[in-house]
């Protein structure tokens, strides 16, 4: 059978997961498939690693010696992709039995533009619910005479065990999905062009899906499709020049400036406010607090950690002055035109 379908595999925040989520590929995937792989920058043992894989697995390899964003890497498989669907899915995802049939399975029995799988996350895999499904719309929010368009998301089940809301798990029409894995209609691109290259951290997920909508599109969840984002504390040094500059308060505040003004979203929105607080946030979480735990017996006090933290945040800075001393061509993104969606009107007392 010829394949329709081509997966893309790009970096999310490391490379040490590469060879399990690889090997997890090509143990749990039944259909027949063709693969691209996006290697932006990756230390030596992993380049090596992928090129003998490619050449004895018979996969196209794009190796890039800088490091890549997201939404970059997926535009590089991307161009190169000409089946009727492309999967994305990060290098540190593992996928359950039959994943990519029951994805491909749900997009031709809905027509769905775009579907994802019940993604999960950490070990044991396939047992906490990362994603499964939500919602991702602009709404016009009216209280009095004053109006203001702002985001809506949520994440249907986050956090709760499978096994306890197994029952509620069923394929459904929703609006939201998250670059981890989604299976997407290689056509829509012909309408909406490329991923868009200045969201470069954070909120690439969110623009897409309101784009999609835009489009006349529609997502779906297929949980019958099960697979698993395995995130880990930061542990290799090879992974920390990447993370860091992937996770860094540049790209993030770019992405979050950048998406805000694109969908003509007001400066003081609330949710902004909190990702601007949060800065910083899954640095400190998979590699700061881990480390200081290890040195402190299992302890991290607010002593420690707050004089640290703003030391890392200056470090953080230096660490992006310097990728863009080298690649100063990075710092002025492709522009796109300002586009805007339908909204829904939300009444607030």
């Amino acid at each position: 059978m010829q394949p329709n379908v081509t997966i893309i595999v790009s970096p999310r925040e490391r490379f040490s997961h590469t060879q399990v989520a690889l090997e997890s590929l090509y143990s749990q995937t039944q259909r027949p498939f063709q693969l691209i792989y996006v290697d932006g920058g990756s230390p030596r043992s992993v380049r090596d690693y992928l090129r003998q894989k490619s050449e004895e697995w018979g996969f196209e390899l794009i190796r890039t010696e800088d490091f890549l964003s997201p939404n970059q890497a997926r535009n590089l498989g991307l161009a190169q992709a000409n089946t009727e669907y492309v999967v994305f899915i990060d290098n540190d995802v593992e996928v359950a039995p039959h994943w990519l049939d029951h994805l491909v399975t749900c997009a031709n029995d809905t027509q769905a533009t775009v579907v994802c799988p019940l993604t999960c996350i950490g070990k044991p895999l396939g047992e906490t619910i990362h994603l499964a499904g939500g919602e991702a719309r602009i709404v016009l929010q009216v209280k009095g005479e004053e109006r203001q368009r702002r985001v809506h998301e949520k994440h249907y089940f986050v956090n709760r065990p499978v096994a306890e809301v197994e029952e509620q798990l069923q394929r459904r029409q929703c609006e939201f999905a998250e670059f981890h894995c989604m299976l997407v209609r290689r056509s829509l691109f012909d309408r909406i062009g490329p991923l868009d290259e200045n969201l470069i951290s954070t909120r690439e997920h969110i623009d897409f899906c309101l784009t999609v909508a835009q489009a006349g599109g529609t997502v779906y969840c297929e949980p019958a499709s099960v697979v698993t984002y395995v995130p880990e504390v930061l542990s290799r040094w090879s992974d920390l020049a990447f993370f860091m500059l992937r996770w860094s308060d540049e790209w993030e505040v770019r992405s979050l400036k950048y998406f805000r003004k694109k969908w003509d979203l007001p400066k003081k929105d609330k949710y902004f406010k909190k990702r601007y607080r949060r800065l910083g946030y899954r640095r400190h979480q998979a590699f700061v607090k881990p480390w200081v735990k290890r040195l402190l017996f299992g302890q991290a006090p607010p002593t420690v950690l707050k004089p640290l933290l703003a030391l890392e945040h200056r470090l953080n800075r230096w660490v992006t002055d310097r990728y863009y001393r080298q690649h100063p061509e990075r710092q002025t993104l492709p522009k796109r035109p300002v586009v805007s969606t339908p909204v829904q009107s939300q009444h607030v007392a």
